[in-house]
C-alpha cells in the first residue's frame, strides 16, 4: 500500500521508480540497475532495513548514493540505528507528501531539471 501511494506521488514529478518489497528483491534490483536515490522503509520481511542500507553501503556504486529511511518506528535508538547503518535522513511516517517531494528533490540534487531520478 505504503508503496502504491509513493509511486502515484513520484510518477507525476517525471520520477523513475523501481519497487521491491523484500530486501534481496531490492539488492538483485540494484545490481541490475543502479539508482539515484534509495528510499527503505525499516519494517520488512527476511532482511530489515538497517541490513539492506548497510549492504548497499558495502557496493562500490551505491558509496554516495543518499539513501533516506522513510518508516513508523520513531524512537530515537530506531534513528540512530538507521543514520548509523548508512541512512542519510531518518524520516518518521507519517509524513506530508509535499515536504516528502521537497526531501527526495533535495536529497537528489534535482532541481527543476527533468532527467528522472530513479528512486527503490
Amino acid at each position: 500500500m505504503v508503496l502504491l501511494a509513493l509511486e502515484e506521488l513520484l510518477k507525476p514529478e517525471g520520477y523513475q521508480i523501481g519497487t521491491a518489497t523484500r530486501g534481496a528483491e531490492a539488492l538483485v534490483k540494484m545490481e541490475q540497475q543502479v539508482f539515484d536515490l534509495v528510499l527503505i522503509d525499516v519494517i520488512m520481511p527476511e532482511m530489515d532495513g538497517y541490513e539492506l542500507c548497510r549492504r548497499i553501503r558495502l557496493r562500490p556504486e551505491y558509496a554516495e548514493t543518499p539513501v533516506i529511511f522513510l518508516t513508523a518506528k520513531s524512537r530515537e535508538e530506531d534513528r540512530a540505528q538507521g543514520l548509523e547503518a548508512g541512512g542519510n535522513l531518518y524520516l518518521s511516517k507519517p509524513i506530508s507528501p509535499d515536504k516528502l517531494l521537497k526531501i527526495i528533490a533535495d536529497a537528489a540534487g534535482r532541481r527543476g531539471d527533468d532527467s528522472g531520478v530513479k528512486v527503490s
